[in-house]
């Protein structure tokens, strides 16, 4: 039907067709859930068959959590803005690369530490 056509209607008769939808409506997402439950049953079964060290999906379920790292402390700093430091892990910054470009040795800007004061001294 158009929507001409249901402008035309009697309110009652609008809410009759209404009822039969809802009702069809109804039905059709029932079976279609049915459905899909059957089809998650399938799934959950081939699943229980296949061997344990085979992973089909590359999901990461049936790997092993994570190891936490302990945080690691910087080795080096910018001289020329301190507050910037590089741990020595990972791709260097862009100022560690700068300054080896230009000459300089990344042993210069190396953060050294006292065991027993608590503090940092810095080399330069």
């Amino acid at each position: 039907m158009r929507k001409s056509e249901f402008s035309t209607l009697e309110f009652d008769e609008l809410w009759r067709i209404h009822e039969e939808l809802t009702e069809l409506l109804s039905e059709r997402i029932i079976a279609e859930k049915r459905d899909l439950e059957k089809r998650l049953a399938q799934l959950n079964r081939v699943e229980l068959i296949k061997p344990s060290g085979v992973n089909t999906f590359g999901s990461s379920a049936d790997r092993a959590p994570r190891r936490k790292y302990p945080k690691v402390l910087p080795k080096y700093f910018n001289p020329l803005s301190p507050s910037e430091t590089w741990s020595g892990r990972g791709k260097q910054p862009r100022w560690v690369v700068a300054a080896l470009k230009t000459g300089h040795k990344l042993d210069e800007f190396e953060i050294t530490r006292m065991d027993k004061g608590g503090g940092q001294k810095r080399r330069g």
